[in-house]
């Protein structure tokens, strides 16, 4: 997608503009009354007031600003000229300085409402057409949306999203095996980062589209720590679209790849699966061979010893000594780590976490090959689930 250069500029420009006077604007709502006459921040918005003359002008959507622009400089000129010392005086500088304070904040407001506006409609452009935008410039795109929307919660920002539908172009993206993978994950990141901003809205349509297909099959590392961030945010719910969408054994798969890292992002996957799910998830894991492959992975030269359950004496050291193992040894005692996730977790009834736990004892000394290993995480399967 090409862009007229000349435009580009001038939009840099006024944006380089824009953030000059929001970052003024800001310190001013912020500014001890005292100082506000000899302000630095004062001096800079009546400079750029001259010089955004121009723009302002141009564009419809700016009006209010130039008019609230406009308006500060009036009070401020008034606030100059109010130098008596009587207590109507007195009573009218606190007056025009509480104005002037209200002013700037609603000039920060609407230039950041026009930023967000040009920085969506960029968006929405790159998105609509992503095998013709360069990739490092889409990226950039998406990178500061998520920056924006990881700044917290703003009613406005929520509108243009809304209207805008970009989550259904970011969804598409996403989803599309055709765009980069790079593009791909950013648009990943760009959806949780959209649930952290508002759970009650957006969870829906993670929900109801391919999106959790298109996080699977992308067989990404970054799209799987995406899906475990979701997983925590929406919790069952998502779950049960996991396991209803059949995508259990494609989870437990990338327990078997060479990749380290792959292995530890499978594993912290299954235990929020753990945690989070139903029944049905549950026994979608265990009839893939999970406990199979957990055993596999506690034997390994990856794990060595198994983790002391013990408490020593010095609880302080004890800690960060098995903070630095478990980073060494990831999958150490992880028959145990999923036992407790399912006993404490949020998805299952009692009677069905009392089930489960027999059942994983059941393969646990079915997947041992000695009486020794099966007794020893049996053992840690039955200490670790205590309450």
């Amino acid at each position: 997608m090409m862009e007229d250069p000349s435009s580009k500029q001038e939009i840099t420009r006024v944006l380089k503009v824009l953030e000059a006077l929001k970052q003024a604007s800001h310190e001013l709502h912020t500014l001890p009354s005292t100082n506000v006459i000899e302000s630095d921040s004062i001096k800079a918005l009546l400079e750029l007031e001259t010089e955004s003359d121009t723009f302002l002008s141009k564009d419809p959507r700016l009006s209010t600003l130039s008019q609230q622009l406009t308006k500060l400089k009036s009070l401020v000129d008034t606030l100059q000229k109010s130098c008596g010392h009587g207590l109507g005086s007195f009573l009218t500088r606190r007056f025009l300085i509480q104005s002037i304070s209200r002013v700037a904040g609603s000039i920060e407001s609407e230039i950041q409402a026009w930023i967000d506006r040009e920085s969506i409609e960029s968006l929405i452009k790159g998105l609509n057409e992503p095998l013709q935008t360069e990739e490092d410039d889409l990226v950039s795109l998406l990178s500061q949306f998520e920056g924006r929307v990881s700044q917290g919660f703003s009613r406005e920002l929520q509108d243009l999203v809304l209207k805008s539908k970009i989550f259904c172009l970011l969804e598409r993206v996403l989803c599309n095996p055709n765009c980069s993978k790079k593009v791909r994950e950013q648009c990943a990141f760009v959806v949780s980062a959209l649930i952290r901003f508002n759970k009650d809205v957006f969870a829906g349509q993670v929900l109801m589209g391919p999106l959790i297909h298109g996080l699977v099959s992308m067989t990404s590392l970054e799209s799987m720590k995406v899906l475990c961030s979701l997983i925590k945010s929406i919790k069952s719910p998502l779950v049960d679209e996991i396991e209803s969408n059949g995508e259990i054994p494609k989870i437990i798969s990338f327990l078997d790849y060479k990749d380290l890292q792959w292995r530890i992002v499978a594993m912290d996957c299954i235990l929020e699966i753990g945690y989070f799910g139903r029944k049905e998830a549950i026994e979608a894991m265990l009839t893939e061979g999970l406990i199979m492959k957990l055993v596999e992975l506690q034997r390994s030269e990856l794990c060595g010893d198994l983790i002391d359950t013990g408490m020593s004496d010095d609880e302080k050291d004890r800690s960060r000594g098995e903070n630095k193992f478990s980073e060494s040894h990831p999958f150490a005692s992880c028959v145990a780590r999923f036992a407790v996730q399912l006993e404490v977790g949020e998805g299952l009834r009692q009677r069905e976490k009392r089930a489960f736990k027999q059942e994983i004892l059941k393969r646990v000394r079915e997947a041992c090959v000695s009486d020794a290993e099966a007794a020893t995480i049996v053992a840690e399967v039955l200490w670790g689930s205590s309450p």
